[in-house]
């Protein structure tokens, strides 16, 4: 039997059901009867149907229903009041099949139900539409005037507005990113299923099974436990999962049309318009410092986009606000409303955008200085949150910045930018600091505890490829002291206890918190229901007078010991079960809790065709105490290759005549391949943080990912002289 402990570099606990196929996702179910979906989508930006033609359609082959906005069911809650009290999104909600609308291109008119997908598919081409086209915008800089204070959302200020003006040495300039794509690899997709009028199933590709289950149950107008999400398995979602979008409702309203088990999975052309994206940003950032590099003021103004019927809103001034110590500071968001989809989260959301500009103007302005860029940065160093004056719950910036420096070879970097070469290839180095929330939810866990010593611990959590089943299995084992053999995760279903969405680097702290108290509790109830002249030291023992360990209570000096399943049969218990629900104290309200990260980056940049290769990469983070050194390499790994993806060539890319994607597929919606990315350096701090939570972990899955950019950017200009504001970097832009 194996004892592991909280930081062992265990494989994942789900790894082999993945690898032999074992592992289903939401379209491989393969329900009795079930009939698969294919979403028809609009061909202008804005306007109305004036007429929908399904006849043909419905007469094809295999088909068994077409739904529209003039035959769909009534959605209850599409009529109710909007209630979105916590959401960064602000407004009422896509209502699929609502009315003849269209809000944007792509947008889903009709369901063509079929016994197959070719057929469902082939028919969804018979549909003939007519529309009252309107002129449409999708294009945030060209509508900048139109740009709006969101709801929900207050400016931030401190100190002198526009105080860098004054500045002996300042920095003035406009930095844009692109529109960015999730693209996981397994495409949206759910599977439904009625039980009668008011029960339903969904098999579904969701972050958050409880939102699943709470935004159905409110649509349809149904009791929260007669709706179940059911989602294991998710391939990839960063964000791009995190709420109820088209084909959710679509699989639900056809499943009730039909009475069969309805299946729809999104056509990858349609996850560019559909499900979420990371909006594009224009962002004025202005800096000033004294000669010595100290900062006197920072100017941000910071620009999003949305849709039509909703606010979306992301952190992009959240970087700034934190990472620096600056006396005075103002900034501003605003959102210009477009003819498109409502954007949403994305890995690292609004601070990736949002540090690009940071990390950016930082290194023009240690270049205006004519100082070190780390140099500059450690000067500036905030021994406290500038935001709101209060101390970090923890900080190892510094080492990153040490350990990342030394690692990387930073000192063997010539200042001068274009003075690094090897043949035809210029070479860069740049580095950039990220800073990203360490929050904590409210999560409810359930552990059961059988006589033969195995445990299994149950969560709604559901795990989109981190590794969060196999960190949880971990933590309860190491707190119970079970063996790993005999402990179990389960999770991905909302008839599970309560978890938050995995998202915003806080599972770990949230649901972890409550797998470590559970188990804390188990140990307790343990040693209450001990019995007999063994036990009777072990019930007076305190905390640290007890050993548990290997399936077994014990004292310390080992003069007596009981184990688990002893401890149940004294008592007939067929399972000891304790439910615990955890969420932070006051004590998180004193702190301002952070995650950190240094990144240094080296280019090489052809000097006659503009290619950039990336070199080199070391990663410095500091996440907190580090749960499985494997999983938590594994997700900077993954910010990294994203970075590279960003920095040099994700960009959506819509034709503004028609509204449209033109490289909606990965074809020409570039990502990056194995030879892309170079070895990645990963240096994990790997120490407690004290406030947080009870394990010392702080969130890991977004903070690689801000600054990256620039850092990148940064690197390109030491090795070509060129700045490159807007991403990403192509060699069009650097030749």
């Amino acid at each position: 039997m194996t004892q592991v402990k909280m930081g062992d570099p265990l494989s994942r606990v789900e790894s082999l059901l993945k690898v032999t196929g074992g592992a289903k996702y939401a379209a491989e179910y393969n329900l009795p009867n079930e009939a698969i979906g294919v979403l028809a989508t609009s061909t202008i930006a804005r306007g109305r149907i004036k007429n929908i033609d399904t006849r043909e359609a419905e007469r094809a082959p295999g088909v068994v229903a077409v739904v529209t906005h003039e035959n769909a069911p009534e959605i209850p809650g599409y009529s109710a009041s909007v209630d979105n009290e916590g959401s960064r999104v602000y407004g009422q909600e896509f209502r699929l099949f609502f009315d003849g609308t269209i809000y944007h291109n792509y947008q889903p008119i009709a369901l063509v139900i079929a016994d197959t997908f070719a057929r469902a598919d082939q028919a969804a081409t018979l549909l003939k539409v007519t529309y009252e086209e309107e002129s449409h915008d999708t294009d945030v800089r060209n509508s900048l005037d139109k740009a709006f204070k969101p709801e929900r959302h207050d400016d931030y200020s401190r100190g002198e507005a526009g105080a860098y003006k004054s500045a002996p040495v300042k920095i003035e300039q406009e930095y844009q990113t692109p529109i960015q794509v999730h693209n996981p690899m397994e495409p949206h997709v759910t599977t439904a299923v009625w039980e009668g009028d008011n029960k339903v199933t969904v098999y579904n590709k969701t972050q958050a099974t409880k939102i699943s289950q709470k935004e159905i149950a409110k649509s349809f107008e149904l009791d929260e436990e007669n709706v179940r999400a059911y989602s294991p398995f998710v391939g990839g979602a960063f964000g791009s999962s995190s709420r109820v979008w088209p084909q959710e409702m679509a699989a639900i309203m056809g499943a009730k049309v039909t009475g069969r088990p309805v299946q729809v999975v999104l056509k990858r052309n349609q996850v560019f318009n559909m499900v979420g994206y990371r909006p594009r940003s224009v962002q004025k950032f202005s800096i000033g410092a004294t000669t010595d590099g100290t900062l006197t003021g920072i100017t941000h103004d910071a620009y999003g986009s949305t849709s039509q019927y909703e606010q979306f809103t992301e952190r992009l001034l959240d970087p700034t606000k934190t990472m620096y110590s600056c006396p005075n500071l103002d900034s501003r968001y605003k959102l210009v409303r477009l003819d498109m989809s409502t954007p949403c989260w994305t890995r690292g959301p609004g601070e990736t955008s949002g540090s690009f500009a940071l990390e950016s103007a930082m290194d023009e302005l240690a270049y205006a200085l004519n100082m070190d860029p780390l140099a500059l940065r450690l000067k500036n160093y905030a021994e406290k949150d500038p935001e709101n004056d209060k101390p970090w719950s923890s900080n190892y910036l510094m080492e990153c910045y040490e350990q990342g420096a030394e690692r990387f070879g930073w000192s063997k970097r010539n200042p001068e930018p274009r003075s690094m070469r090897e043949g035809d290839w210029l070479i860069g180095m740049g580095m950039a600091s990220g800073i990203y929330k360490a929050a904590r939810d409210r999560a409810v866990v359930r552990a059961k505890l059988s006589p033969d010593g195995s445990l299994l611990v149950q969560s709604a959590v559901a795990d989109t490829g981190p590794g969060s089943a196999t960190i949880f299995t971990q933590i309860a084992a190491d707190v119970m002291g079970t063996a790993i053999e005999n402990t179990r995760f389960e999770w991905g279903d909302s008839t599970l206890p309560y978890a938050p969405g995995q998202f915003g680097s806080h599972t770990t702290a949230s649901v972890g918190s409550a797998v470590y108290e559970v188990c804390t509790a188990l140990k307790q109830r343990l040693q209450q229901l001990a019995t007999g002249t063994a036990s009777a030291a072990m019930q007076q023992a305190g905390p640290d007078e007890l050993v548990f360990e290997n399936g077994t209570m014990g004292l310390k000096d080992r003069s007596a010991s009981l184990s688990y399943g002893e401890i149940l049969k004294q008592q007939n218990l067929p399972q000891l079960e304790v439910i615990k629900e955890s969420e932070g104290g006051p004590l998180l309200d004193e702190y301002s809790s952070k995650s950190f990260c240094a990144n240094f980056v080296e280019v090489r940049v052809h000097a006659a065709t503009g290619e950039v290769r990336i070199n080199k990469v070391v990663s410095a983070v500091d996440a907190g105490k580090i749960m499985n050194y494997k999983t938590a390499e594994s997700q900077v790994y993954g910010s990294v290759v994203w970075g590279i993806g960003i920095a040099l060539m994700e960009e959506g890319k819509i034709d503004h005549r028609f509204g449209r994607h033109v490289n909606n597929d990965l074809e020409k919606y570039h990502v990056p391949i194995s030879a892309d990315v170079p070895e990645v350096d990963v240096i994990l701090i790997n120490k407690p943080d004290p406030v947080v939570d009870p394990m010392g972990a702080k969130g890991i899955g977004e903070i690689p990912l801000i600054g990256f950019t620039a850092a990148v950017a940064n690197a390109v200009y030491h090795a070509t002289g060129k700045r490159i504001r807007e991403l990403p970097i192509t060699p069009a832009k650097l030749v």
